[in-house]
């Protein structure tokens, strides 16, 4: 198959996915950094792990609740405008953060970094999917699954560094330099957005903004607190869970009436088949990833007696697989689709989940160290098509809601796999915490066999795209390039 210039990523296309991706991975990177340091930040202000709780929970459900706003805001205010707002708000949250005097100031820094993690994090899959084109959209959101994948595990490492050498401050200081160039490089290449001249700016879902940001962070909020306390039945857990379910039900049954004003999200997006199978499948992504990201180190300290940064270091090799295999399945899935590429890909995912459940506490770590290569090298070939086919199933208009949908349920499998595995190892009852840990493997082969199943509803091989529909990206690889020179 002969590369047209269309299919190509040209040198500048590859720079704004560069800077683009550099502003996310701050976000993602900060989640498992200060993770790492609950116990020193509970020394440091002489507090309980409860509170300290609150500045992962609190960051948590900002992020969570800022989604859904960035999918109108991005038609009202234009692309560019709110991708360097979202990385000020993050930076000079990150700066107040490391300069904060008390727990309670903390929290509230940790907040406004929330949001601006929420504006950022769906925006980085709306610009990529609008520069990309459907054309290239495997290829560069193999790209951003590598930075989605890796994100956490070098969280993890850079937490520890920092922690060795340096203070607690350093773990949200560390942001700076890396936003400082996001900045500057996206003020260079982010091409400004097309003005509306042909349509009327978009009126704000008000009921909308009530609703499903919030109902979503309640949801959040309630798996965070059937992790931290290991149960479901318990009135912390079933209150946020019983609010944040009515508000969605209240949500659905606005969207579907709206006249007026459209809705945040357009529920009928998931009459798409290609569409509801992408982010169910992305959603188990997510729940597989972080549960294994979540058991992993626990593993290796409580087995093996290795420190945070040691522990991090282990679990690169599902980092490595990830950076492996993402680039490669996305490009692959440009020709031959997101169906084969995926189911294949759960296939390998259950044989290193296999592989795991004969991991034992004596193990030489190098096994359990292949078996995560294994596992993430298929997560990494579900992953990159999938998000690709999305892409290539939405209209120009709709990339924003997607993007939106695809990230809110993407964290929301984040959140309860960790909270499932806290479960399964908290009432394993057993000695040396092997049966929990094997246990913990079996939820993930049986996620990865729904994902195996749901895989048949994903897009095959794509038709060849006209002109015309190449041309509906929001910014042409000419406009990518104006950019640039600027």
């Amino acid at each position: 198959m002969t590369r047209t210039r269309d299919d190509r990523l040209d040198p500048a296309l590859r720079l704004l996915i560069g800077v683009i991706l550099l502003g996310g991975i701050m976000g993602i990177l900060d989640g498992s950094v200060v993770a790492v340091g609950v116990d020193t930040l509970a020394t440091q202000f002489d507090t309980s792990l409860s509170t300290i709780g609150w500045v992962s929970t609190g960051y948590l459900l900002a992020l969570t609740a800022a989604i859904p706003i960035t999918t109108w805001a991005v038609d009202r205010f234009g692309g560019r405008k709110l991708w360097m707002f979202g990385l000020v708000l993050f930076l000079a949250a990150s700066l107040a953060c490391g300069l904060a005097w008390n727990v309670q100031t903390l929290i509230v820094f940790r907040v406004l970094q929330g949001l601006g993690a929420g504006i950022l994090d769906p925006l980085v899959l709306t610009l990529l999917a609008r520069a990309a084109g459907p054309r290239r959209a495997g290829r560069v959101m193999g790209l951003m699954g590598m930075v989605l994948s890796a994100g956490p595990v070098l969280g993890l490492i850079v937490g520890g560094i920092v922690l060795q050498g340096l203070t607690w401050r350093w773990m949200f200081l560390v942001n700076l330099p890396i936003g400082i160039v996001a900045f500057l490089g996206a003020l260079r290449v982010v091409p400004a957005d097309r003005p509306h001249t042909q349509r009327p700016r978009p009126r704000l879902d008000t009921i909308g903004v009530a609703s499903i940001g919030p109902g979503f962070a309640l949801a959040v909020l309630a798996l965070s607190q059937a992790a931290d306390r290991t149960a479901f039945a318990v009135w912390q857990v079933l209150i946020p869970l019983t609010a944040g379910a009515a508000l969605l039900v209240g949500y659905a049954i606005h969207a579907l009436r709206a006249r007026r004003t459209p809705p945040l999200i357009d529920l009928r997006l998931f009459t798409n088949p290609g569409f509801a199978a992408s982010v169910t499948v992305m959603t188990l992504v997510g729940l597989a990833t972080f549960a294994n990201l979540f058991v992993l180190p626990l593993y290796y300290q409580q087995q093996h007696g290795y420190g945070t940064l040691a522990a991090g270091l282990l679990v690169a090799p599902f980092a490595a697989a990830a950076v492996v295999a993402m680039p490669l399945s996305g490009r692959l899935s440009d020709r031959l689709g997101a169906r084969s590429l995926a189911r294949g890909g759960a296939v390998v995912a259950a044989l290193g989940g296999l592989a795991f459940t004969q991991v034992g506490a004596r193990t030489d770590e190098v096994w359990p160290a292949l078996a995560a290569f294994v596992v993430g090298l298929g997560l990494g070939f579900v992953g990159a098509p999938t998000m690709g086919s999305l892409y290539r199933t939405l209209p120009a208009p709709l990339v924003a809601q997607g993007s939106s949908v695809l990230y809110i349920l993407n964290q929301l499998g984040a959140a309860i796999g960790i909270a499932v595995v806290t479960l399964i190892l908290a009432t394993a009852g057993d000695g040396d915490g092997m049966a929990g840990f094997h246990r913990v493997h079996w939820f993930v082969i049986g996620t990865v066999a729904v994902i195996l199943a749901a895989g048949v509803l994903l897009p095959g091989r794509p038709e060849a795209l006209a002109d015309a529909g190449a041309e509906a990206s929001d910014i042409s690889v000419d406009t990518v390039a104006q950019g640039a020179a600027r």
